[in-house]
């Protein structure tokens, strides 16, 4: 039964009425009303309202036939909308907000505004100007390229004298064809504009050829997120494609105006400096009641002289709206981007360069570690990324021949992954991954169109991305759904089987699955949940928000008790011959780190495996460094035992004095910390907006 009656209309407009047709304003919001709730017949009795405010509700599309002809304000803001098309059924709307719904984007606007002529106010900006252009500019190039289309490839094709099935087929061939070639704007709108291509093919074929096509055009094709999903994009006007350093002015300039406050690639100059003279760094110190042996202090001198790093470039370059006051965005995930000529996936320390990916808030930066240049910039003004990834494909280029590119994955709150070709600055489609924020993503090592999203649904997907063609075209498509018992947070595949075996670090606990793809299963719950030493007793829950492979068997583990950073060994405590699920499986502990002894939840742990390093920050701007190698060949003996003290960290890199506009910035938290392979560079991301770069000497 729907939850909308005559009588809660009556009691919920404003001011309340006894008639629906004398209705003006109406307040459904925070009803958690869904599509079904909607019932045309009752709201076709809304004759003469003017305000509509359904915010707040599970909305994930409108009926086509609500019937409110006098509409002129609606408020969507916090539904789950995947679609915009129905709102063309009020066409005297003139303000229009739909804030936070994850699934609609950037090209959603755009179709608003071209269905919607006498739209002024889009979540709350003028776009008048812009939208003047979406519907004549931009309609009047698309139709020229559409015709053109036709006279070039498809006018001869055509007889004088034709049969439906010819008709049939033709019009089959030339929408298809169209939509992939014709080619106008950023990539950004790729989707927008491949609608409105289809939308004016469509209508040239029935008004200048006589050609209808609403008795036999084909169904638009619906992806369910579960199947497959296709995305293609341009091949033409490569005329069009604008170098990194120019395109924010000349998509402000030439392709559409008001865009640049939404979508930018642009190269930005850090902001902040440090100042030389105060830069210091502490040796480790243990902590108190925790007395060294000789031969580990003689170690940790040692490790020290290796490991002496000084602060080289302190940047700012994710701000929301490129903002120099912008010192709160938090900064979430870095990875280094891997040398296309160094068999990367054989040899850990050459297999990255200088160049760094990061994200936070609603960009992606790629960072050159030495000269402390942001190369290129991509920003989504409706996301804020979580997590970045890289993979080499090897992809076929216009002349048939097979080139090897870096491809960056990036997702966040928005459950959208953004597949981005690096070389040819071009975001070149997206998978609809998850319905809530994505935590985290990484590549399979050994199969590089493999990729795992973990999101905040509680559920771990594998998919395969696809390789592009030469145009862009690709199909993303659904392997494998892990589920878990609360929110995975950090996942790592096991070094010794990445095809087999994965492990998450959750909101509460630390899991493990069976990732074979030639079992038949495609959901799976999870293969073993790990027990750790808790205040008084073995336990399986607690926060996990760091997790990493120190090598091939040493796991490192951080938990939500204050000061825990565990190693324990993967092959001692996962039983692989055991059977059934949901096992519970105590983790053989090697060793405890000694850390800072905050409560603060998510500043996450790295590892360097090739140097056995880890590395973790803390909540005064610190970075702990431990180097582990010294252990690890005791721990791998048969015989091996756990190391009985805490170990102290090698060294902490203490945070610079910083002055930012002549203040220093206060509460900087470590959120992430990622050294390359080779441990030269060791970039820091914060929670007040600055990315630190520091270089071993």
């Amino acid at each position: 039964m729907s939850k909308i009656t005559t009588e809660l209309l009556l009691e919920r407009a404003v001011p309340r009425s006894t008639r629906l047709r004398k209705i003006e304003t109406l307040n459904l919001s925070k009803l958690q009303l869904k599509t079904g709730d909607l019932d045309p017949r009752l709201f076709s009795r809304l004759r003469h309202l003017q305000k509509l405010d359904l915010s707040d509700n599970l909305l994930d599309k409108f009926p086509n036939s609500l019937t409110l002809p006098d509409l002129r304000v609606l408020n969507c803001n916090n539904n789950k909308l995947e679609d915009v098309t129905a709102l063309k059924q009020f066409p005297l709307l003139e303000e229009l907000t739909y804030e936070n719904n994850v699934y609609l984007t950037l090209n959603d606007d755009y179709k608003v505004m071209f269905l919607l002529q006498n739209l002024r106010l889009l979540n709350g900006k003028d776009i008048t100007k812009l939208a003047n252009h979406v519907r004549r500019v931009n309609s009047n190039k698309l139709t020229s390229k559409v015709t053109a289309h036709w006279k070039k490839f498809f006018s001869d094709q055509l007889p004088e004298k034709y049969t439906a099935e010819q008709v049939k087929s033709i019009k089959k061939k030339f929408l298809k064809s169209v939509q992939t070639n014709v080619v106008y704007g950023p990539s950004s709108l790729s989707e927008f504009t491949r609608w409105r291509v289809k939308m004016i093919a469509e209508e040239f074929l029935a008004n200048s050829l006589g050609l209808e096509l609403n008795s036999d055009t084909e169904p638009e094709e619906k992806t369910d997120e579960n199947e497959e999903e296709s995305t293609e994009s341009p091949r033409e006007a490569a005329e069009e494609v604008a170098p990194v350093g120019d395109f924010s002015s000349y998509i402000s300039n030439v392709l559409f105006p008001g865009i640049q406050q939404l979508l930018s690639v642009h190269i930005y100059d850090p902001l902040v400096t440090v100042t030389p003279s105060k830069r210091k760094r502490n040796r480790s110190k243990s902590s108190p009641g925790n007395k060294r042996s000789k031969t580990q202090a003689n170690t940790e001198e040692e490790a020290e002289e290796d490991v002496s790093a000084e602060p080289l470039h302190f940047l700012q370059c994710h701000s929301k709206g490129n903002s120099r006051e912008d010192f709160k965005t938090q900064l979430w995930s870095c990875v280094f981007e891997p040398v296309l000529d160094s068999g990367a996936r054989k040899d850990p320390i050459v297999s990255s360069s200088r160049t760094v990916a990061t994200c936070g808030g609603e960009s992606v930066c790629l960072i050159d570690c030495e000269t402390g240049t942001v190369l290129k910039k991509y920003k989504v003004a409706t996301e804020e990324f979580f997590s970045v990834a890289w993979t080499t494909l090897t992809m076929v280029i216009s002349d048939s021949r097979k080139k090897a590119h870096n491809i960056l994955a990036a997702a966040g709150r928005r459950g959208i992954v953004k597949l981005i070709h690096v070389a040819a600055d071009f975001c070149y489609g997206e998978i609809k991954a998850h319905k809530k924020p994505i935590a985290t993503v990484c590549f399979s090592p050994t199969q590089e169109t493999h990729l795992f999203t973990a999101s905040y649904d509680k559920r771990i997907v594998l998919w395969d991305i696809g390789i592009p063609d030469c145009d862009y075209n690709f199909k993303a498509s659904q392997l494998l759904v892990l589920e878990t018992a609360s929110i995975p947070l950090r996942i790592a595949l096991v070094p010794t089987c990445p095809e087999q075996y994965l492990l998450a670090g959750c909101e509460d606990g630390c899991f493990a699955w069976n990732i074979k793809l030639d079992k038949g299963q495609k959901s799976r719950p999870f293969e073993a949940i790990f027990q750790f030493p808790g205040e008084e007793s073995l336990t399986t829950s607690h926060r996990v928000d760091g997790l990493a492979f120190l090598n091939d068997d040493v796991v490192v583990s951080k938990s939500s008790k204050p000061g825990c950073i565990y190693l324990w060994s993967w092959s001692k405590s996962f039983d692989a011959k055991g059977k059934g699920c949901q096992r519970t499986m105590s983790a053989v502990i090697l060793a405890e780190l000694e850390w800072s002894t905050t409560d603060m939840s998510y500043l996450t742990l790295s590892t360097c495996p090739a140097k056995e390093y880890m590395f973790c920050g803390d909540e005064k701007g610190s970075v702990w460094m431990y180097n582990l190698s010294t252990y690890t060949t005791s721990w791998g003996s048969p015989k091996g035992k756990r190391s009985e003290q805490r170990i102290s960290p090698t060294q902490i890199l203490t945070w610079p004095e910083l002055r930012v506009n002549g203040e220093q910035p206060h509460e900087i938290l470590v959120n992430n910390v990622v050294a390359d392979p080779a441990f030269t560079y060791l970039v820091v991301l914060t929670s007040v907006n600055i990315t630190a770069i520091w270089k071993k000497s």
